[in-house]
């Protein structure tokens, strides 16, 4: 029996690495003969790198860089999947779970970092990137990460501006002649889910900036500076970021990269699955494993399980889905493929519970989950 077991990672308890391991255990308790075929996934946020990097083979690298907020420091990791292309997690650097809930700031919250892990990857002789940007803890239109490799944001005085989304209305020129020259040279393609704009009901900071800290006092300077920052693009650059899809994905990070890097913003999963080529796994395979923390009605648009469940729908490879929590309205993934759905909450329970026990619930998901496949193929 071929299984392949390709979940999502549960965002803040496990990679999809781990999740893998606790399915594989399971699976070898209750199946045999059995051929397991490891795939990480991710969607753009959380687990790109290890997902990108495990399918070529690659390796990874780890800096020092700038944090969220200009007085911290992390350790970054990126993937080189070969000896020209990287993978980054913009989230490594300036990601939301790098604070604590108290630290949330979007109006100083910086994507330098991100653009330090570029500058790291082009000295390493790095030319193309393949970039997530999911899991932003900013919204600063990415000046952060230009600024890193070289753009100059000028206010009234001629002076560069500093870091943070409070800086985006000080802006009053763009200059790009100290931009890292190496940019021109390189591509970039962006792992983005969402089509937002930068600005307006449906852009960044009114949709995402809430559970990054934006209130009703910091959206104003958020916006009226997001505002700015637009139509300076399009006076210095001729782009029209509001008829750019994903342009305020990452607190307009996608802007950004859009803007000064030439980068194409491309959707998550199927980007992944098509470097990994799914379909030519899934040849022989009898089912595949999928997940991730909670799926919902809302996972049919663009979530990892529904996108590999569409895949394996075309070749008639059954699927299922171990999930952390189940929302409303899922009867809507079973018309992609996906024929059943483990939670691993076992009793009624308080989140904090939940997530306290993560470990075990999981264990014990899984093991559950492989009893009933074993059952099925008695009958």
């Amino acid at each position: 029996m071929k299984i392949i077991l390709a979940p999502d990672s549960f965002k803040g308890t496990f990679s999809s690495l781990e999740v893998i391991r606790y399915l594989e255990e399971a699976a070898k308790r209750h199946l045999s003969p059995l051929e397991i075929v490891r795939i990480p996934i991710a969607d753009g946020g959380e687990g790109t790198v290890d997902c990108l990097v495990t399918a070529a083979k690659g390796e990874y690298k780890t800096i020092g860089v700038m944090g969220p907020l200009s007085q911290m420091r992390v350790k970054a990791k990126y993937g080189l999947i070969n000896e020209r292309t990287a993978v980054i997690e913009m989230a490594q650097a300036s990601g939301l779970p790098l604070l604590k809930d108290e630290e949330k700031d979007p109006l100083n919250t910086t994507t330098y970092g991100t653009g330090e892990i570029i500058k790291a990857a082009l000295d390493e002789g790095i030319r193309d990137f393949i970039i997530g940007i999911g899991g932003s803890a900013t919204n600063d239109g990415g000046i952060g990460a230009a600024q890193a490799l070289g753009v100059k944001f000028l206010d009234e005085n001629g002076c560069q501006v500093g870091f943070g989304g409070k800086e985006l209305g000080k802006i009053r020129r763009i200059v790009l002649d100290d931009i890292d020259p190496r940019i021109k040279e390189s591509s970039f393609t962006v792992i983005c889910d969402v089509s937002n704009p930068l600005t307006g009901p449906d852009g960044a900071t009114a949709v995402y900036g809430p559970q990054k800290g934006v209130d009703s006092t910091s959206f104003d300077i958020l916006e009226s500076g997001m505002k700015n920052y637009e139509a300076l693009i399009k006076e210095t650059i001729g782009i029209d970021m509001s008829r750019i899809p994903g342009s305020g994905a990452a607190g307009g990070l996608g802007a950004a990269l859009v803007a000064f890097f030439d980068a194409e913003l491309k959707p998550g999963i199927d980007t992944i699955l098509d470097f990994v080529g799914f379909e030519e796994l899934l040849d022989g395979a009898d089912l595949v494993v999928t997940g991730e923390g909670r799926i919902d009605g809302q996972s049919v648009y663009g979530k990892v399980p529904v996108g590999i469940g569409k895949r394996c729908m075309a070749k008639d490879v059954k699927v299922i889905a171990i999930v952390g929590g189940i929302g409303p309205e899922i009867e809507k993934v079973y018309d992609y493929g996906i024929y059943s759905i483990m939670p691993t909450v076992n009793s009624p329970m308080s989140l904090e519970e939940a997530l306290s026990r993560s470990e075990e619930l999981l264990k014990d998901a899984a093991d559950r989950m492989f009893r009933f496949i074993k059952l099925g193929m008695m009958l």
